[in-house]
């Protein structure tokens, strides 16, 4: 309904005083030409003045605002600060959680935060290596008490030469000793410096491996080790908690089982050979297997100590060089001539030249291997039992990488044929 028509039914009943009256059902209603005596509206002392009426043009003015006016609009077009998502959503328990993982993997060892659960040395800034200064060199110095060391060897030569001439059970009893102390030696020490191993299994393990290489040759091997990993980790299954540290100390165990047990038993596979119809072929190899190690440990002490000067890992040890691993071969290949001309076995130049030349390579790598693993236990030797040489496994460990090595080269050249 247009104004029009409301406006022609008001026109007899016009109030000039106040809009138009339209009775009780809609009240008085203010049309924008009806007279009024109400002021126009106001908004105080605003310097705006008073509103212009709805039908009035637009005058294009901007209004005018006080400068101590609060902006209320101004917080809504600052940006707005992104929502952080949580670091971690954990619904349940979360086992990669650190702070869920166990401290002490490896018993009291673990405990101390400056070390490592592996046995390794104190972290923190690296010591470099002492370098001996003498009258010959950087590297002078032997480290060893040289006349209790060489009344020592004489002493193990003569009985080992003794069991030689005698028979090779006794020899395999030498053999049972070496690999049984040098076991004990190792599982003391690592047990001294914080790891748990199965210290029954590895030493059982790695006394039957030896025994059951004489008796029953290789194929006797994998059932002993299997048997012998089978028995170490069953063990750790009936420990109280993860805390008994079952991975670095099966693996500790196994590490003992492969380095003494498996490599120490090819001496008694060599043996072997002297009595199943071979004369004495495993007793003349183990023989000159064992003169030619200890000539390269000879040889390349003293050549090391009077010319060595390049180190072959001197993070391992300052004190080997390639000179001395040059004088140990030299060594090995001379006395191997000199003994293999009486030898009823290996006896040809070209023999001797073979077995010297494993031995140069694989005698050197042993005593270094001995020597990473002691340097990440932070200890001198294995042992003290003996005398001017450490312990059995400081003694012997170049033999445990000589003797699988001499074992298979003596299998390809068959040197009794």
């Amino acid at each position: 309904m247009s104004d029009d028509i409301w406006r022609r039914r008001d026109d007899n009943n016009r109030d000039d005083s106040y809009g138009t009256d339209f009775g009780s059902d809609f009240g008085t209603v203010q049309f924008a030409d009806d007279p009024t005596a109400e002021p126009a509206l106001s908004f105080g002392d605003s310097d705006t003045g008073n509103l212009p009426h709805w039908t009035e043009p637009a005058t294009g003015e901007l209004p005018v605002y006080d400068e101590d006016d609060t902006d209320v609009w101004g917080t809504f077009q600052q940006p707005s600060e992104p929502t952080r998502r949580p670091e971690r959503l954990v619904i349940g328990t979360d086992p990669t959680d650190e702070r869920r993982r166990p401290r002490d993997v490896t018993g009291e060892f673990g405990r101390d935060p400056s070390r490592d659960i592996t046995g390794g040395m104190p972290r923190g800034p690296r010591q470099q290596p002492v370098r001996r200064s003498g009258p010959r060199g950087p590297r002078g110095g032997t480290g060893r008490d040289m006349p209790t060391a060489i009344t020592t060897a004489l002493i193990l030569m003569a009985a080992f030469l003794g069991a030689i001439m005698w028979r090779p059970a006794v020899v395999m009893l030498i053999v049972l000793a070496v690999v049984g102390l040098a076991a004990v030696e190792f599982f003391s020490k690592v047990t001294e410096k914080g790891y748990r191993p199965a210290t029954f299994a590895g030493l059982l393990t790695c006394i039957a491996a030896p025994l059951a290489a004489y008796w029953m040759g290789d194929a006797a091997l994998p059932l002993v080790f299997a048997f012998g990993f089978l028995a170490t980790s069953i063990g750790f299954l009936g420990a109280s908690s993860i805390q008994s540290g079952p991975m670095p100390n099966v693996a500790i165990t196994t590490m003992a089982m492969t380095w003494i047990g498996l490599m120490g038993s090819f001496a008694a596979l060599i043996l072997r050979y002297s009595v199943n119809g071979f004369g004495h072929a495993g007793t003349d190899t183990l023989f000159m297997l064992v003169i030619a190690v200890i000539a390269n440990d000879v040889g390349g002490l003293f050549v090391g100590s009077a010319m060595g000067r390049t180190p072959l890992r001197e993070w391992v040890s300052p004190n080997k060089t390639i000179e001395g691993l040059i004088g140990g071969a030299i060594s090995s290949l001379i006395v191997l001539v000199i003994f293999g001309s009486q030898n009823g076995t290996w006896n040809s130049m070209g023999e001797w030249l073979a077995m010297a030349i494993v031995v140069a390579i694989m005698a050197p790598m042993g005593d270094l291997v001995e020597s990473m693993f002691k340097r990440n236990l932070d200890v001198k030797d294995f042992g003290t039992i003996v005398a001017g040489h450490g312990g059995v496994l400081d003694r012997f460990d170049g033999f445990l990488f000589v003797l699988p090595a001499v074992y298979y080269l003596m299998l390809v050249m068959s040197p009794w044929s």
